[in-house]
């Protein structure tokens, strides 16, 4: 905007400057011009009382000295009885008194017309200025007037017109500049401001300050601020009290748990309960301390994805168990580095499993496979089930399938977890007849390409590996 508003300054002067000094300057070369015809003139009109007195050579040069030079001024006298005609003409020739620069043509021209005229000679221009004889004739009085006397002061003139040009256009370019600081500063304190509030400096305040239209930005800017900040507040808030709610359940849970006695199934009972204990105490935890539940892994952090997918797998193996369901894990054998916090992923899983024995009959079989390329990991989650219906509706957030205890968000919890990483989350059909959803996380950061082919591999794989298995 600052250097826009510099340009059109400084292309509205420059023209402004150009339409009146171009005009001025021919106006002010023209009156030089008359000027120096003005005192040619008068230097003529000194000659005309003496030449309609007498034709005397000598008194004539004297007059010619007195009021130009022999170099500048020059009178043509005809020859006595030229005008009418006579036979006298022949007794006296033509006087000529000073320098002729005019040519004969253009002096009988001036003769024949009776009023004066100029002429452009060799250096300059001459004066011709018809005077009438006291016998009748025309004399003629040539002024020359040198081609340095009509430019005399133009060259001045025009260089003062092009520095006052230049300096109006130094001076608007100026204020222009001026102008712009003081509309740009407050539109980039409003641009620093949006990027600290984005980048979750609650804060981060504007000034009010510049031209009305960028102070009432700033004030809406502080005000929508305000807001954020209110309505997060009030959020936080509703995290920690909803969760407070679910202590006085995980109590009942805990105590029956405490009561099951020994086994297996007791065991997982009193884990899964702790568990959940630990992750409402994280919950408000962090809604109190107004952070974030979880945070970008740094260089060197994130976890071992075929660990994770292990123990969880061996979590959720109980319960398959007890509800006759076959199930499989491929690719976790050998470590898989991610850039995701281990309880992120975990929670991920759960959410994944959860949404299998959730929506899918007893009985209903499950895979997880784990492929690690050069790029990106992929977990895939598969069942035998009856699929999705509408894959697009199950990723909003909060519609869930609207059955008890769905609230939709565990595909958003998967999803957010994926493009924090710059992957994503894809639902689909898989090769065991139900629902696929392929998790797609990013190593290196990047936008997570559409790759039909590595999916079709890794489809083809699962098959071949499905099939070796029906075999065995």
């Amino acid at each position: 905007m600052r250097w826009a508003l510099v340009k059109v300054s400084l292309a509205v002067t420059a023209m402004v400057v150009v339409a009146f000094a171009v005009p001025l300057g021919l106006v002010i070369r023209e009156m030089a011009r008359d000027r120096a015809f003005s005192n040619a003139e008068r230097e003529a009109a000194a000659v005309a009382p003496a030449l309609s007195i007498t034709t005397d050579r000598e008194q004539l040069e004297r007059v010619v000295a007195s009021a130009g030079s022999d170099a500048g001024m020059a009178v043509h006298i005809p020859a006595p009885g030229a005008a009418s005609g006579s036979e006298d003409a022949a007794t006296g020739g033509p006087t000529d008194i000073g320098r002729q620069r005019a040519t004969d043509e253009d002096i009988a021209a001036v003769r024949a017309m009776g009023r004066a005229s100029t002429a452009e000679v060799g250096g300059g221009s001459t004066l011709l200025q018809p005077v009438a004889l006291s016998s009748g004739e025309i004399a003629v009085v040539e002024v020359y007037v040198p081609e340095s006397e009509v430019t005399n002061g133009v060259g001045t003139a025009w260089a003062v017109l092009a520095a006052v040009g230049a300096a109006l256009i130094v001076g608007s370019v100026a204020v222009a500049d001026r102008l712009g600081v003081r509309m740009v500063q407050p539109a980039r304190r409003l641009v620093d401001g949006a990027h600290e509030l984005g980048e979750g400096r609650l804060g981060a305040r504007v000034p009010v300050e510049g031209p009305d239209e960028l102070r009432r930005a700033a004030v809406a800017f502080n005000s929508m601020a305000d807001q954020v900040v209110q309505l997060l507040a009030n959020e936080r808030e509703l995290a920690a009290d909803l969760s407070h709610r679910l202590r006085t359940p995980l109590t009942v849970l805990r105590l029956n748990a405490a009561s099951l006695g020994d086994g297996p199934a007791a065991e997982q009972t009193r884990a899964a309960v702790e568990q959940l204990e630990r992750e409402v105490d994280t919950i408000i935890r962090t809604a109190r301390d107004a952070k974030p539940q979880t945070a970008a892994a740094g260089p060197g952090a994130g976890c071992d994805a075929a660990e994770v997918v292990r123990e969880r797998m061996g979590f959720w193996s109980a319960l398959a168990e007890d509800e006759g369901r076959k199930w499989r894990v491929a690719g976790a054998d050998r470590p898989v580095r991610i850039p995701v916090a281990r309880t992120d992923l975990a929670a991920s899983l759960d959410a994944l499993l959860g949404n299998v024995f959730r929506h899918t009959a007893e009985g209903t079989a499950f895979a997880v496979d784990l492929h690690n390329g050069e790029d990106a990991v992929i977990v895939l989650v598969s069942d035998a089930g009856t699929g999705i219906a509408d894959p697009e509706a199950a990723m909003a957030r909060g519609r869930g399938s609207g059955t008890d205890g769905s609230t939709g968000l565990g595909l958003d919890i998967v999803r957010r977890m994926a493009e924090s990483t710059g992957g994503d989350v894809r639902i689909g059909s898989s090769v065991l007849g139900g629902t696929e959803v392929r998790l797609w996380i990013q190593l290196d950061g990047r936008t997570a390409p559409v790759r039909r082919g590595h999916r079709g591999a890794v489809r083809r794989r699962r098959q071949g590996r499905a099939q070796a298995q029906a075999h065995h």
